[in-house]
Parts: C-alpha cells; structure tokens; sequence
C-alpha cells in the first residue's frame, strides 16, 4: 500500500489519477500566480527580470541607443519575439500578457502530456509539474525560461516518435535561450535520424539568421556568446560555495557584492577571478564527457528513448553545474526532462524527481524569500544554499551514473 493511499481516502486518490483533475489543479495554480500578479499589472506595474524585458520592449534593441544600459543581446534573437509580443496590449499590462503566453504555453504542454497514449502515464507527472511550479514560485513566470520549458517538454514527449519535429522545436528554443541544447545534443546522439534532426536546426538558424539580418541586427546575433565573458562567479553558482562561506567568516577580505553592469550578485576574494575564468572551458570538458559517455552508450545498445532522456538530465545538470551564472530560474530548465522521464518511466525516474522537488524548494527559500540575508552573509542562508548546490551534484552524479549503466546493459534499441 502506497502512503498515499493511506493518507489519502480512496475517493481522493481516484480524482488525482483522471486526466482531468490535472486540469483543475493547473486552473488553480495559474489562478493563484494570477491573483498574486494583480497587485502589479493593475497598478501598471511589473516585478523581476519582466521590468527589464517591458524596458527592452519600449526602447528597442539598438545597442547605440542603451547607453548605460544591459543590453537585450545577452538572449538569443528569438527571445526578441515574446519580449516584444507582450507589450501588445501596451507597457501598464505587460505582465499579464508576459503571464498569458506562459499559461497558453504551459497549457499546450499539458494537452499533450495528456493525451493520446499517454493519456493515463502522463497525469502523475502533470502533476509533479504543477506541484514543481508552486515551489518554485513566481520564477515560472518572471524569466524568459518559463516560454522555453513547455516547448522543451513538447519536444521530448515527440523525440522518440517524431525527431525532426522535436529538433525543430529545440532549435527554435534554442534561439531563445541556449539551454535547450542540452537537450537537442543527446537526441541527436541517439536518434537514427540524427542527419535530419542535424539539418532540421541549420534549417532553423538560416532562418533566424536571414531574419536578423535583414532586421539589421546580424553583427549582434552572437552577443549572448560574448557578453558573458567578463562575468565573475555569480553567488549562487554551484562552485562559488567556498566563496559564499570565506564571505560568511570574512577570510582574507572575501565578500558577495553587485555586479551593477548586468545585474548580478558575484563572490570576491582569493581564486574568485581565476575560477571564474576557467569555468567556461570546465564547462565545455563536461559536456564533451557527457556526449562520449553517450556515444558508448549508444553503442552497446542502450535503449534510445531512456538513453536520450537520462542524456538530456546529464547534460542540462551539468550546464547548471559547471555553469559560473547560477541564477535561480536555472532550476527550471529541469522540469521538462524529469516530467518527460516520469512519464516514460516512473519508477526509475522517481528519485531525481524527488531530489528536484527538494532542489526546487530550497531556491524558492533562497530567492525571493531570504536572497538579502544571503548576500549579507547569513550563516544559515549559506547552508541552505550550499545544501541547494549539493543536491544539484547529486542529482548529477545520479544521472551519469544512469547512463553509465545504460552502457552496461545493452537493451532492444527503440527506433527514433
């Protein structure tokens, strides 16, 4: 007997398992980041990186015409599209179109994530997502993230049946922000129809790339590769740990501070600089060792499907890992994996499930809710970060040591 069953009367147990239930709760959840998001949009106001994006949409993207300012190039160029389309109903109700593209979007993935043949596998993991999205609060909808992770669930629940389409729509997400690479590399890994998958996102940055420059903006297509260069190690970074407590017992002059220059909070003190240098090439030697551990893989007949899923977990957590920008909304680039995982295969996709939720719980505890006696150095905040930073190498560990196995163990391949 499951303990939610003996928590739960039956009765109760049985509404959570329809298909649609989950739409009840998604109602209630949206509902409730709506009501909280009233007492700024009907004010004409915003909150968090959407007062920037509402900025972005009023004054254009000319970086001659930014001076002092962060300039809209640190996204890819797709990202242009839904900044500008929520100032349709102009600047005082920004916020609410920003929320009502991520509500449609998060509503398309929830149809497709419940229907067809998943129908019944997949209202568990719908609901992992709405309990996910409740603790990690507003960042859902407050970052460009919250458009690119219901394409990237879409992709994945149509990576094995549909690998094309899947990488179209990676690429897509990918011009809008970088992270669903992560994703498309393992489907192209695994897939047999990687040339097309391959070819499916040149077809996509032709496009994006004729689009800009007859726009005019083609010198500027490859700032967001560039403008991150100079960054130091931003404070919630996983490797900035030790900085973050050097800061706490102020050793050798150690301390967090703002990076007013692109709005960020970064360590300071011995070996800061330095790692902040070499977190980059870190960062491209594990996702090389990510892509080898798949190739073998792959090539001692690993179950596409599982191997392209558990690849997508290994190699996002990495880019979080090795990433020297920690920011909080990273977390979400997670949840389309770990959603597509549960609904392949709940049981083994339980337990990084389960760490996520807690990963998931411990940013919302560190950002908004105490972020300002983090940066003043609060010893317990430094703990919950630092227990945030080792869930998140666990959850990695878990995950290389999955596709090692899958290695190990050769299945019947599943054509993709």
């Amino acid at each position: 007997m499951t303990v939610r069953s003996t928590v739960l009367p039956a009765k109760v147990v049985d509404w959570f398992a329809r298909p649609s239930s989950v739409w009840w709760g998604f109602a209630v959840v949206h509902l409730y980041f709506l009501g909280w998001m009233a007492s700024f949009f009907l004010n004409g106001e915003t909150f968090s990186d959407t007062e920037q994006y509402r900025q972005w949409a009023m004054d254009g993207y000319n970086p001659a015409d930014l001076e002092g300012k962060i300039s809209p190039w640190v996204y890819p160029v797709l990202a242009q599209v839904p900044i500008f389309l929520a100032n349709i109903a102009g600047p005082s109700m920004y916020l609410l179109s920003w929320f009502l593209i991520i509500t449609v979007l998060n509503a398309a993935g929830l149809y497709i994530l419940t229907r067809g043949r998943r129908r019944v596998s997949g209202v568990a993991p719908a609901w992992w997502w709405l309990f996910f999205t409740v603790f990690m609060g507003y960042l859902s909808f407050a970052r460009v993230e919250g458009i690119t992770a219901p394409i990237v669930l879409v992709a994945l629940l149509y990576a094995a049946q549909r690998p094309v389409a899947a990488g179209l729509l990676l690429s897509i997400a990918t011009w809008i922000k970088v992270w669903p690479a992560a994703v498309l590399v393992p489907i192209l890994i695994a897939s047999q129809k990687r040339v097309q998958v391959f070819l499916s996102g040149v077809a996509v940055t032709a496009v994006v790339a004729l689009g800009t420059w007859l726009s005019g903006g083609l010198p500027h297509i490859l700032d967001f590769l560039l403008n991150q260069g100079d960054r130091g190690m931003q404070l919630e970074a996983t490797f900035s740990t030790p900085w973050v407590w050097l800061s706490v017992f102020n050793i050798a002059g150690s301390k967090m501070a703002d990076n007013t220059a692109i709005n960020s909070t970064e360590v300071y003190g011995p070996g800061a600089s330095a790692a902040a240098v070499l977190m980059q090439p870190l960062l491209i030697l594990a996702a090389v060792g990510a892509a080898i551990l798949l190739v073998r893989a792959m090539k001692r007949g690993a179950e596409r499907e599982e191997l392209f899923l558990e690849g997508s977990l290994m190699m996002v957590t990495a880019f979080i890992v090795f990433n020297k920008v920690g920011s909080p909304q990273f977390i979400i680039w997670l949840a389309p994996v770990i959603i597509a995982g549960l609904t392949h295969d709940w049981d083994r996709w339980k337990v990084p499930a389960a760490l996520l939720m807690g990963i998931a719980m411990t940013t919302f505890v560190i950002y908004p809710l105490f972020y300002t006696p983090l940066i003043h150095a609060h010893p317990v905040m430094a703990a919950v970060l630092t227990a945030r930073n080792v869930l998140l190498v666990v959850l990695l560990w878990w995950s290389v040591q999955r596709t090692a196995e899958l290695g190990r163990k050769p299945a019947a391949r599943i054509a993709a």
